[in-house]
């Protein structure tokens, strides 16, 4: 792997394990990076499945106790149980919808300007999710992922879905959703992080098998550096987001997205930048 190889690889994985669990869009990044990189192709398309399932990963460290806790207890403990089914419930929706739609929204949408319009959206629906909790405390009825219904886990599910497109962001439409469903921040932003790891270790299985007639035992050393540079930042990342939250809101990511998304418009639209397909 040369020099170039190698920077383009740790940057991808970099962006990769810092966007995934921030409401700011992984594959949209990601499609933004790799434009302005000129690193595109199917193999790319493989290899941004394996840095997120090295993102994954750091989700599952950091919650190992849990983890370990909950298949430990499964069989005897309900709340073990509950948490589990209420984690596949959630799983569901976005795996059925991307079943169905997953080859138009890939033809249509990954794109960078479609990327930048969901940017600029995605930032007012948390805006006005945002608001409506502020001046409405009260009706947040979970404050911890145990409380959770299995109704609950659906509606976050549903939510979930709207990450189909990308620069929606799966974590924004899963933490999102769930804080307009009555989750506090916490709450919604724990599950979410729970949720990722049925979501996005199916959809790397299901991937990798797709593509497996990409796969090359010769791009090893490419896959294992970007799902290491995608680990460690993930793992930073999703430590810093819980300490954030703890005393603030999302409000720093809408003007992100809003500012972000005009300037790839402006860049779209004028030439400064030749976004590769």
């Amino acid at each position: 792997m040369d020099t170039v190889l190698l920077i383009k690889v740790i940057i991808m994985g970099i962006v990769e394990g810092l966007t995934e669990f921030l409401p700011i869009s992984s594959t949209g990044h990601l499609i933004l990076a790799g434009s302005l990189l000129n690193f595109t192709g199917e193999k790319v398309k493989v290899f941004e499945i394996v840095i997120q399932a090295g993102a994954m990963l750091a989700v599952c460290w950091e919650y190992r106790r849990r983890i370990i806790d909950v298949i430990r207890n499964f069989s005897s403990d309900v709340a073990a149980r509950r948490f589990v089914a209420n984690l596949l419930v959630a799983f569901l929706p976005a795996v059925i919808l991307g079943l169905m739609f997953g080859k138009f929204i890939k033809a249509h949408l990954f794109a960078p300007v479609p990327v930048a319009l969901a940017f600029i959206i995605g930032a007012f629906v948390i805006l006005i999710v945002e608001r409506r909790n502020r001046f409405n405390e009260d009706s947040l009825r979970i404050h911890s992922v145990d409380e959770m219904t299995m109704l609950d886990a659906f509606k976050v599910g549903c939510a979930q879905c709207f990450a189909l497109i990308p620069g929606t962001s799966r974590s924004g439409a899963s933490i999102i959703g769930g804080m307009a469903f009555g989750l506090s921040r916490q709450a919604a932003t724990e599950f979410s992080f729970f949720l990722a790891i049925p979501t996005l270790f199916g959809a790397t299985i299901y991937s990798l098998y797709k593509e497996r007639a990409l796969l090359s035992v010769a791009d090893l050393p490419m896959f294992g550096v970007g799902a290491l540079a995608a680990f460690i930042s993930a793992f930073f990342c999703v430590r810093w987001l819980l300490r954030y939250i703890s005393s603030h809101d999302f409000m720093i990511f809408v003007w992100y997205r809003i500012v972000f998304g005009v300037l790839i418009l402006i860049s779209a639209a004028t030439g400064w930048v030749v976004w590769a397909e």
